[in-house]
């Protein structure tokens, strides 16, 4: 949650108590959730998505496309994410995690639209917590209100 005082957002237990066993199991230990089955796939509102543990802001909507791979997936980042070598199950790929809280958020790819920018943001959306638009303001994210500006 934020720290309102400095603007923090970081990973409590209390947060960590609130999720449920799904998103726990994806955020604490680098789950996957099944393909097609998470909330966000098919979510195109205007708003942005921040992580479920610290509220810290992800991605925006104006960001987020249809790639057909069963998560929802974003052209680029908002802020607030790190990227790591994974090679687990015997691939080499890029994972992406949250930067203040270090939850596991899912890959990136380069398969992404060209006209995009060429990166696939591969997400859980178990990690993730949607704020619309409309209610961006007061829950402290005015600030990225100009990133989802063009989606109506």
């Amino acid at each position: 949650m934020t720290d309102t005082k400095t603007g923090a957002y970081t990973k409590t237990g209390d947060a960590l108590s609130r999720l449920t066993p799904e998103q726990f199991r994806v955020t604490q230990e680098n789950g996957t959730e099944r393909a097609f089955t998470g909330e966000y796939d098919k979510h195109f509102e205007p708003g942005i998505y921040v992580d479920v543990v610290s509220g810290e802001p992800l991605f925006a909507s104006s960001a987020k496309f249809n790639s057909g791979c069963g998560w929802p997936a974003f052209s680029k980042p908002i802020d607030n994410v790190t990227e790591h070598r994974d090679v687990s199950h015997g691939m080499v790929r890029v994972e992406v995690r949250s930067k203040h809280a270090d939850s596991h958020l899912g890959h990136v790819f380069n398969d992404g639209p060209r006209a995009m920018g060429g990166l696939r943001y591969c997400i859980n959306s178990a990690s993730l917590r949607f704020v619309p638009k409309d209610e961006m303001e007061a829950e402290g994210y005015g600030a990225y209100l100009d990133q989802v500006e063009g989606r109506a």
